[in-house]
């Protein structure tokens, strides 16, 4: 079952019972990507390692064009 159709089966079980509609599925993705960003940003500075920029510059590195030699030119 899909997220939308739980979610419409706990509204539908909410207003039955006369409760409050429960948060539509995807309200808190941004609050708990940040909230997860943060601990690991925490758990680095007390491994001693730099907090900030990691994850960019690994990107970074993972989606740089490589670049190759190219041959020599011709006399």
């Amino acid at each position: 079952m899909d997220a939308m159709q739980q979610h419409m089966i706990d509204s539908y079980r909410a207003a039955r019972l006369g409760e409050p509609a429960p948060p539509v599925p995807g309200t808190h993705d941004v609050t708990t990507v940040r909230a997860v960003r943060d601990y690991r940003r925490f758990e680095a500075v007390l491994a001693g390692r730099p907090a900030t920029g990691r994850l960019r510059a690994a990107l970074a590195h993972l989606t740089a064009p490589r670049h190759r030699r190219r041959p020599p030119a011709c006399p």
